[in-house]
C-alpha cells in the first residue's frame, strides 16, 4: 500500500466550494437580495447561537424564499424543533425581512459548514458560513490562525494513521463525496462513482483463482504500486490489462512470479494510470481499480501588501508549488468569482497566479487572500487619490437672455466629476452639454433663459475640492397673454370668484400696475385687488357682478424696459326662468306645449331646454328629456289617461341651467274610443232599417257616453244624424226612411274626448223589405234522440232565421200540443220548447214548421223520458241436480222506455232469509246457480235493469230449491244452434254537422251486422276513393271519415254504405264548411249563425279580393 498523506484543512470549518456553488455565488453578484448575510460563528457546547439574514423588500411584489442548508444537501426546515428553530419577521417601515436561524444547546456535531439561499422569482443569492463547537474547558488563549494551521498540519502528520480513500467513499454517505474529492485530491469524482457502483457487486468464486486482486488500490502520484493475485493452478497463463488493452513488461510495468503468486509493480505512478485493471487466467478474470491522488498544492511565494492610486491597474502575485494548480482568491473573505462582466481577472503561467484589478478605486480597498489545497496567504491592498491642482477655475458671467453660457475649468487630473446647480445635479439635454477633454471640463448653454441664472459648482469625483461660478441672466419685461382668447378675453361666472394670474418675465422682476378706466387697482383687501409675485401678476375678484365686466390694463416696467397689455373681462350668469308653457293639444298620453324663450339669456346663448312634468296631486317632478331640446314645442309622452298633469320648463345655456318655470294649466290626458265593431243590418222594411254593432275594442279612461248613428242617401255627401240624443244600446232603428232608396250608414262611439272614427256599413242598404225564407238550425245533439229522465227538466232552443217574422208551429206525434203541460216560448231568432218536470207520456217526435210566405221549413225533435223498469214477470226453478239450482224467468212488462241492459241474481237460505248477489248485469233470461250448499234448503229473486239502474221490486220463486245430499243423476239439456247471422244496421246515424275552413272535420256513425259489413263513403252519390284529402277508419263497428283541412267546396251530401251477404243500409248526412277563423271565433262568442252569414257576405262584397 502507498504511503499515507497528510489531511489538508480549509480555514476552520470551511469545505472547498463545488461547481453547483461556484454558480450560486455567480448568480449572486448578478442578482443580489441580501442586506445582511449571515456570519460565521463559534459556540461552546450547551450554548445557543443565532445567525441572522436580511431582504430588501423594496422591489418585491410578495414574500421570498429563504432556506437553510447545513453541508450542500441537508434542508434544515425537516429538522425544526427543540434544539434548531427558523422565524421570519417584516418591517413594515423600513421594508425588510428578517430571517434567523436559533442553534439551542449547540452539540459537538453541529459544526460544519451552513449555507442560506434566498430565490424570488428568477433572482437568487446565497450565502455560506461556518458554525464551530468547541468544548467548555475554559478559555481559549488568542494564537495565530496561520501558526495553528501549520501546528495542526504538523500534528497530523505524526499522528494521523493511514487514510485509504477508497475504504472512505465506500463507508461515505453520497452528500459527502465532493468533499472528500476535494479533501484527498480526487479529480474525476464521477468516474470514481461509476467504478465504486461497479465494484460494489458481489463477485462470484472463482475455479481459476484462489485470492483475487482487492477492490481498489490507492497510490500517490509518483508512487509505486503492487497487484497480487493467487492462481489455484500455477500452470495456467495470466495475462494483465489496463482499460481493456494488455499490457506488456517494461520499466514501468514489471511482472513477478512466486509460486502460485502472479504480481505486477506500476512504477512512478501518474494520473493517466488511474484507471481499471484486470488479469485474466484461462476463461476467467478479476478486476480492480487504481486511484492515484495527487499531492497537497503549497503556496512557495507569499501574497505581499500593495499600495496604489486610484485608476490604476493592480496586480497581486503568488506562487503554488505544481503548475496549472487549482487556486481559489478571496476578497475580506469573500470568494472571488472572475468571469467577462467582473472587473478581476486570473493570470495563470505555471506556478504563477496573478490577481489583476483594473481601474482601482477605494472600494478595492482590503484583505485579498489565496487559498490552494495545501496553505494560504494574504495580504492587504490600499487605493488612494492623488493630490489634486487647479490649474483654471471657474468665472462668474453674466449674460443676455439668449445667449450662450460656457464655464470652463481645468484641473491636474484625467477625472470624471459632477456639475450642478443650485446644489442640484445638473442633466445634459439638447440645450445643455457637458464635455469632458483630458483635464479640461467645460458646460455650455445654448440660448440662456432666465432659468440658467443660479450658482454653478464643479466637483471632482472622489475629491472634496469644489470650483463654484455664479451666472446671471438680463431680460426686459414680457406679458404672456398665450392662455387667452385671440381678443383677451376672460369669461366668469356671476357668483364666483375670478383669479386672473397674467405669467409675466423679465430680469430683474418687473413692477406690475393694474388699472380700469384710468383708475387703478391696489393691492390690498378689497373686493377688486391685485396680487404680485415674480413670475406673475393676477387681477382678483371676490364675487362677480354683471356690472364687473369691462377692460381692464396691465403695465409692467423695470429698468430693462416696460410692457403694456389690455384684457376684456365679460361676467355670465344663468338664464331667467321661461314663462308659464301652454297646453295646445291633448291625446289619451300625450299632449302638445309650447313656450316663449326668457327675457334674459344670461348673457351666454340659450343651448336648449329641459322639460318636466308631475301628477297634480303629487309634488315629484320628472324629466322627459335627457338631450337638450332645441325647439320651443314639446310632444310629452307615455302619461296615464284620465290623471291630470302639469308641465315646466328650465332654459339652459353655457353657464347653467335656469330656475323652473311657473307650472302649466293642469290638463289630463283623454282619447276618443276605437270605431265601434261588427255594424251589421238586423233589419230592413218599406221605410226603416234596424242596424246592430257591438262595442269598441278599446274605450280608455273617459269611458264611453253614447253612440251617434248616422246616414247619407246614396249619390251624396250629407250625413243626417238618426238619433238626436246618445243612445247607450248597441242597435238602433232608423225611421222614416222613403222605399226603394238607398242609404249608407255609418256609427261613431262618443265620450268625453269627442266622437271616435266612424264605422262604415260596407255597401249601400235598399230600403225595402226582404223575404228571406225560412231555415232552422237545429243544433247538433238534438239531431239525435235526446234523452232525459223522469221528473228531470227539458230546455231545447232551436235558433231559426226568416223575414218578414215567420210563423212557428209545434206539433208532437202529429198532433198538438198540450200547452198546459208543454211550454213553448218563441222569439225572434228561437224557439224555446220547455218542460218544468218531464214525465213518460212526454217521450215522442216533436215536429217544428216555420213558415214566411210561402216559404216553409221543418224540423224534427225526438225525445225520450226514461224510468227504472219493472220486475220481471216470473221466475221457475226449472231443474235442480248436484250443487246446482237452473233458473229461468220472462221480460218484465214494463221496461221504463229504455231496453233491458242485464238482470241481477240473488240467492236466500230459507233459514235465515238474508239476501246475496249471485251474477251481475246478466243479459240472458235463463241462468245456472252453481256452488250451492248441499243440505240446505234456498229461494232466488231477478231484477230487471235499464239505463236508469235496478227496477226497485224483484220476482222471488214461489217454491225453493233444496239440495239434496243423494245424488242425481244429471241431465244434459238440448240447446238449439244460435243463428247469429244479421244484416247491416246503423246504431249511431250520421248528423248534420258545421265545419270552420282550415280546420279537420269529422263524421263519425256505428254499424253493426255478421258477417261483418263492407264500408263505402260516397260525396253526393259519387264514391270517395283514394283522394288523400280524406282518411277513413272503421273500429269495432265505429266508423270515421275525417276531412282534412276542409274548404267550402268540401261542403255537400256525405254517405256511408254498409253491404253484407244478407242486405245492404246507407245513412246521410249533410256538411256545410263556414269561412275561417272569424266564424268560429264568432260562433264560440254566442253570435247567432244568420247574423254571422250576414256579417261575413258584407266582408265578401267590400273586400272580394281577400275572400
Amino acid at each position: 500500500m502507498p504511503e499515507p498523506t497528510k489531511k489538508e484543512e480549509w480555514s476552520l470549518g470551511e469545505s472547498p466550494a463545488t461547481e453547483e456553488q461556484d454558480k450560486q455565488n455567480a448568480n449572486s453578484q448578478l442578482s443580489t437580495l441580501f442586506v445582511e448575510k449571515p456570519q460565521t460563528g463559534t459556540v461552546k457546547v450547551g450554548e445557543n447561537i443565532t445567525f441572522i439574514a436580511k431582504v430588501k423588500a423594496e422591489d418585491l411584489l410578495r414574500k421570498p424564499t429563504v432556506k437553510w442548508f447545513k453541508g450542500k444537501w441537508m434542508d434544515l426546515a425537516s429538522k425544526a424543533g427543540k434544539h434548531l428553530q427558523l422565524k421570519e419577521t417584516f418591517e413594515r417601515q423600513t421594508r425588510v425581512y428578517t430571517f434567523e436561524m436559533h442553534i439551542i444547546k449547540a452539540k459537538e456535531n453541529y459544526a460544519g459548514n451552513y449555507r442560506c439561499e434566498v430565490t424570488y422569482k428568477d433572482k437568487f443569492d446565497s450565502c455560506s458560513f461556518d458554525l464551530e463547537v468547541h468544548e467548555s474547558t475554559g478559555t481559549t488563549p488568542n494564537i495565530d490562525i496561520r501558526s495553528a494551521f501549520k501546528r495542526r498540519e504538523v500534528k497530523q502528520q505524526e499522528e494521523e494513521p493511514e487514510i485509504d480513500v477508497w475504504e472512505l467513499l465506500k463507508n461515505a454517505n453520497p452528500n459527502e463525496y465532493e468533499k472528500i474529492a476535494f479533501q484527498y485530491g480526487i479529480t474525476d469524482l464521477r468516474g470514481m462513482l461509476k467504478r465504486l457502483k461497479r465494484m460494489r457487486r458481489v463477485e462470484k468464486k472463482s475455479a481459476a483463482f484462489a485470492k483475487i486482486l482487492d477492490p481498489a488500490y490507492q497510490v500517490d502520484k509518483g508512487g509505486r504500486v503492487r497487484f497480487v493475485v493467487e492462481l489455484a493452478d500455477p500452470k495456467l497463463e495470466v495475462k494483465w490489462y489496463k482499460n481493456g488493452q494488455e499490457i506488456r513488461p517494461s520499466t514501468k510495468y514489471i511482472f513477478e512470479h512466486k509460486g502460485c503468486e502472479r504480481i505486477m509493480f506500476i512504477n512512478n505512478c501518474s494520473l493517466t494510470d488511474d484507471s481499471e485493471y484486470y488479469v485474466t487466467a484461462g476463461d476467467e478474470k478479476c478486476s480492480t481499480e487504481l486511484f492515484v491522488r495527487e499531492p497537497p498544492i503549497m503556496v512557495t511565494k507569499q501574497l505581499e501588501d500593495t499600495n496604489a492610486y486610484c485608476g490604476e491597474k493592480v496586480e497581486l502575485e503568488c506562487e503554488v508549488s505544481e503548475d496549472d494548480a487549482n487556486v481559489k482568491w478571496f476578497k475580506n473573505g469573500e470568494e472571488i468569482i472572475p468571469g467577462p462582466k467582473s472587473r478581476y481577472k486570473v493570470k495563470v503561467e505555471g506556478k504563477k497566479h496573478t490577481l489583476i484589478i483594473e481601474g482601482a478605486t477605494k472600494a478595492d480597498s482590503a484583505e485579498y487572500s489565496v487559498m490552494t489545497t495545501g496553505g494560504q496567504s494574504s495580504a492587504k491592498l490600499s487605493v488612494d487619490l492623488r493630490p489634486l491642482k487647479v490649474l483654471t477655475p471657474l468665472t462668474d458671467q453674466t449674460v443676455k437672455l439668449g445667449k450662450e453660457i460656457c464655464l470652463k475649468c481645468e484641473i491636474s487630473e484625467n477625472i470624471s466629476g459632477k456639475w450642478t446647480k443650485n446644489g442640484l445635479p445638473i442633466q445634459e439635454g439638447d440645450r445643455l452639454k457637458v464635455v469632458h477633454k483630458g483635464r479640461i471640463h467645460k458646460l455650455v448653454i445654448d440660448s440662456a433663459l432666465i432659468e440658467d441664472e443660479g450658482d454653478y459648482v464643479f466637483t471632482p469625483d472622489a475629491y472634496s475640492v469644489t470650483l463654484p461660478a455664479k451666472v446671471r441672466v438680463i431680460d426686459p419685461p414680457k406679458i404672456i397673454l398665450d392662455g387667452l382668447d385671440a381678443d383677451n378675453t376672460v369669461t366668469v361666472i356671476a357668483g364666483n370668484k375670478l383669479r386672473l394670474e397674467i405669467p409675466i418675465s423679465g430680469e430683474p422682476p418687473p413692477k406690475a400696475i393694474w388699472s380700469r378706466a384710468d383708475k387703478a387697482i391696489m393691492e390690498g383687501s378689497g373686493r377688486i385687488r391685485a396680487e404680485s409675485y415674480p413670475d406673475s401678476s393676477s387681477l382678483i375678484i371676490d364675487v362677480a357682478e354683471r356690472e364687473d365686466s369691462g377692460v381692464y390694463n396691465i403695465n409692467l416696467k423695470n429698468e430693462a424696459g416696460e410692457a403694456h397689455a389690455s384684457i376684456k373681462i365679460k361676467v355670465v350668469d344663468i338664464p331667467d326662468p321661461p314663462v308659464a308653457p301652454n297646453v295646445t293639444d291633448v291625446g289619451d298620453d300625450w299632449c302638445i306645449m309650447n313656450w316663449e324663450p326668457p327675457a334674459y339669456d344670461g348673457g351666454s346663448p340659450i343651448l336648449g331646454y329641459f322639460i318636466e312634468r308631475k301628477k297634480k296631486q303629487s309634488s315629484r317632478w320628472m324629466r322627459l328629456n335627457f338631450d337638450l331640446c332645441k325647439e320651443t314645442t314639446f310632444e310629452p309622452k307615455k302619461m296615464i289617461e284620465g290623471v291630470a298633469y302639469e308641465v315646466r320648463i328650465f332654459a339652459v345655456n353655457a353657464i347653467g341651467i335656469s330656475k323652473p318655470s311657473m307650472p302649466s294649466k293642469p290638463f289630463v290626458p283623454l282619447a276618443v274610443t276605437s270605431p265601434p265593431t261588427l255594424l251589421a243590418v238586423d233589419s230592413v222594411t218599406d221605410t226603416t232599417v234596424t242596424m246592430k254593432w257591438r262595442p269598441p275594442d278599446q274605450i280608455g279612461a273617459a269611458g264611453l257616453d253614447g253612440y251617434v248613428l248616422e246616414y247619407c242617401f246614396e249619390g251624396t255627401e250629407d250625413w243626417i244624424v238618426a238619433n238626436t240624443d246618445l243612445i247607450d244600446k248597441t242597435k238602433f232603428t232608423i225611421t222614416g226612411l222613403p222605399t226603394d232608396a238607398k242609404i249608407f250608414v255609418r256609427v261613431k262611439a262618443v265620450n268625453a274626448a269627442g266622437a271616435s272614427e266612424p264605422k262604415y256599413y260596407s255597401q249601400p242598404i235598399l230600403v225595402k223589405e226582404i223575404v228571406e225564407p225560412p231555415k232552422i238550425r237545429v243544433p247538433r245533439h238534438l239531431k239525435q234522440t235526446y234523452i232525459r229522465r223522469v221528473g228531470e227538466a227539458v230546455n231545447l232552443v232551436i235558433p231559426y232565421q226568416g223575414k218578414p217574422r215567420p210563423e212557428l208551429t209545434w206539433k208532437k206525434d202529429g198532433a198538438e200540443i198540450d200547452k198546459n203541460q208543454i211550454n213553448i216560448r218563441n222569439s225572434e231568432t228561437d224557439t224555446i220548447i220547455f218542460i218544468r218536470k218531464a214525465e213518460r207520456s212526454h217521450s215522442g217526435k216533436y215536429d217544428l214548421q216555420v213558415k214566411v210566405e210561402k216559404f216553409v221549413e221543418s224540423a224534427s225533435i225526438d225525445i225520450q223520458i226514461v224510468d227504472r223498469p219493472g220486475p220481471p214477470q216470473a221466475v221457475k226453478i226449472e231443474d235442480v241436480w248436484g250443487e246446482n239450482v237452473a233458473l229461468s224467468w220472462t221480460p218484465p212488462k214494463d221496461d221504463g222506455n229504455a231496453a233491458i241492459t242485464g238482470y241481477t241474481i240473488q240467492k236466500a237460505d230459507k233459514k235465515s232469509m238474508e239476501w246475496f248477489t249471485v251474477i251481475e248485469h246478466y243479459h240472458r233470461t235463463s241462468a245456472t246457480i252453481t256452488e250451492l250448499v248441499i243440505g240446505n234448503e234456498y229461494y232466488f229473486r231477478v231484477f230487471a235493469e235499464n239505463m236508469c239502474g235496478l227496477s226497485e221490486d224483484a220476482t222471488m220463486t214461489k217454491e225453493s230449491a233444496v239440495i239434496a245430499k243423494d245424488g242425481k243423476v244429471y241431465k244434459n239439456p238440448v240447446y238449439e244452434d244460435f243463428d247469429f247471422t244479421e244484416a247491416p244496421m246503423f246504431t249511431q246515424p250520421l248528423v248534420n254537422t258545421y265545419a270552420v275552413a282550415g280546420y279537420n272535420a269529422t263524421l263519425n256513425c256505428s254499424v253493426r251486422g255478421n258477417p261483418k259489413p263492407k264500408i263505402t263513403w260516397m260525396k253526393n252519390k259519387v264514391v270517395i276513393v283514394d283522394d288523400p284529402r280524406y282518411r277513413m277508419f272503421s273500429n269495432q263497428g265505429v266508423c270515421t271519415l275525417e276531412i282534412r283541412k276542409p274548404s267550402p267546396y268540401d261542403g255537400g251530401t256525405y254517405c256511408c254504405k254498409a253491404v253484407n251477404d244478407l242486405g245492404t243500409v246507407e245513412i246521410e248526412c249533410k256538411l256545410e264548411v263556414k269561412g275561417g277563423l272569424s266564424f268560429c271565433r264568432l260562433l264560440l262568442q254566442g253570435v247567432p249563425p244568420n247574423i254571422i252569414d250576414s256579417y261575413l257576405r258584407d266582408l265578401q262584397s267590400s273586400n272580394p279580393e281577400e275572400y
